[in-house]
């Protein structure tokens, strides 16, 4: 550029220089405009079963979670999300239809009769266990929308996922756990990788050879990659060395179990890896990730301390989740917000950041929460629901901290509105109504003492099942014996 000056006038020369400096100022603006109006990639990591306080920065001081606590640090965290389900195939189809539980009919995992016959007073409503190929998953909203969309891990919705919108399916199908979590995996969906291969590992691998593949693609095509690892579900294996290195570890508020720990290193461990590669591509200032698990943990095995139970439950402890939403350079770093918010805001939220219009037809029960985080404006709606006209039987009487020792579940509603939420259940028309401000761990029923503001969200919960259609059961069950 400097040798075409040379043999110029000072006039031809400051003319050339002056275009020179133009033409790089449109450049530049071009760029930044076309960075600007590409799509970001979306990177969703969904565990399983991992509960609110599993994660070091949530505060527990016996797992150990630098990367997923690194995430936090980078992004926004929120300390009051909630699973829109208790346990996993409705909350994963909320999550994937953007539509509450009644509007898909998954309440549970397989059928809603659980338990012993002679103890359920109601027939509870019929369950669903595949989402209707009616419904418009955010897998197919982000493919018609021009993006390259990989599912690697647990589906647990049908058979295959590339018939709701994924170009690519890597280990998932109907099944809710994993036969093994070392290879031979023994599934179908999945060839085998070498033998004692982790299948947390694999995952990993699988979901860092599709984002090389994509950041060197001509193409240069977004992507969805929806990762909802197995882990940290039932069967417990976990990797022989970091069990011995737990086993010599002191356990803190509940939290002492191996094992698990070992499988929450694991999947810690290599969400630091596909952060890495991410960063290793040059992707980080374009793609969100999103970091959430589908229901809390199971109380048995993981205490949710101060908050009451665990997976299963609609008590705190089996539906507030840890989450996180990461974006350099697009979203605050390290910000913190306590407004509640739920797992039927992610497909709003997605759409909103990938500037998708959505069809007015569509129902989306959540709100896009990008301006909640950018700017802090307060969300809209009233209130959060849940619906579970179901039984889901007790695993551990003592440690479920249920109504009663025999379910986790028994069929009901619950709201929560601001620091209030509100319990109703069918079989005895129970009303329970907690302070979470004051009591997280919801012991104290305030139902007596606020009896106005009982009446006000029961109101508001009724109101909300009418508009959902959402089945109440009231049909006796002729098998139920009063003992």
């Amino acid at each position: 550029m400097i040798m075409v000056l040379f043999g110029l006038d000072n006039k031809s020369r400051k003319m050339r220089i002056v275009f020179l400096i133009v033409c790089l100022v449109l450049s530049s603006v071009l760029q930044a405009k076309s960075l600007k109006n590409k799509k970001p990639n979306i990177v969703f990591i969904l565990i399983d079963d991992l509960g609110w306080k599993d994660v070091g920065y949530m505060g527990s001081h016996y797992y150990e979670t630098p990367n997923i606590d690194k995430l936090a640090a980078s992004g926004v965290v929120f300390t009051n999300a909630y699973a829109p389900a208790a346990n996993c195939a409705p909350s994963r189809a909320c999550i994937m239809s953007g539509q509450n539980t009644p509007r898909h009919g998954i309440y549970t995992v397989g059928s809603s009769e659980r338990g012993e016959a002679h103890t359920r007073k109601l027939i509870p409503t019929p369950n669903t266990v595949t989402l209707a190929d009616s419904v418009v998953t955010l897998a197919e909203s982000l493919k018609a929308a021009g993006y390259k969309t990989a599912h690697m891990g647990k589906w647990h919705l049908g058979e295959d996922p590339c018939t709701q919108g994924f170009d690519l399916n890597i280990a998932g199908s109907h099944a809710g756990h994993p036969k093994s979590y070392f290879s031979p995996y023994k599934n179908h969906q999945l060839t085998d990788g070498p033998a004692g291969e982790y299948l947390t590992d694999r995952l990993t691998n699988e979901a860092i050879s599709f984002v090389k593949a994509n950041a060197s693609s001509d193409t240069r095509q977004p992507f969805f990659l929806y990762l909802p690892y197995y882990t940290v579900h039932t069967p417990l294996q976990g990797k022989e060395a970091l069990i011995r290195k737990y086993k010599q570890k002191e356990g803190s508020k509940g939290q002492k179990n191996a094992v698990y720990a070992a499988m929450v290193e694991s999947a810690d461990h290599n969400i630091g890896r596909l952060l890495d590669a991410l960063k290793e591509e040059g992707l980080t200032g374009n793609t969100m990730v999103i970091f959430f698990s589908d229901n809390g943990g199971i109380a048995n095995i993981s205490s949710q301390y101060p908050l009451r139970a665990g997976k299963g439950s609609y008590y705190e402890g089996g539906i507030r989740e840890p989450m996180i939403i990461s974006w350099e350079g697009q979203l605050p770093q390290s910000k913190r917000i306590d407004a509640p918010v739920s797992g039927l805001d992610f497909y709003p939220t997605i759409l909103d950041v990938a500037g998708i219009k959505r069809d007015k037809e569509q129902i989306l029960d959540g709100e896009s929460l990008l301006a909640l985080m950018r700017k802090d404006k307060p969300l809209k709606r009233e209130a959060l629901f849940w619906h579970f006209p179901i039984y889901l039987q007790a695993i551990h009487p003592v440690n479920d901290q249920a109504r009663d020792p025999l379910f986790r579940t028994r069929p009901g509603s619950v709201m929560r509105q601001g620091k209030w939420k509100l319990h109703e259940y069918f079989e005895d028309g129970g009303l329970e109504l907690y302070n979470l401000e004051e009591d997280p761990g919801e012991v104290h029923n305030l139902g007596n003492k606020y009896p106005e503001k009982v009446k006000e969200l029961h109101q508001l919960l009724k109101t909300w099942r009418q508009a959902t259609q959402a089945p109440v059961p009231t049909m006796t069950n002729p098998d139920y014996k009063v003992d």
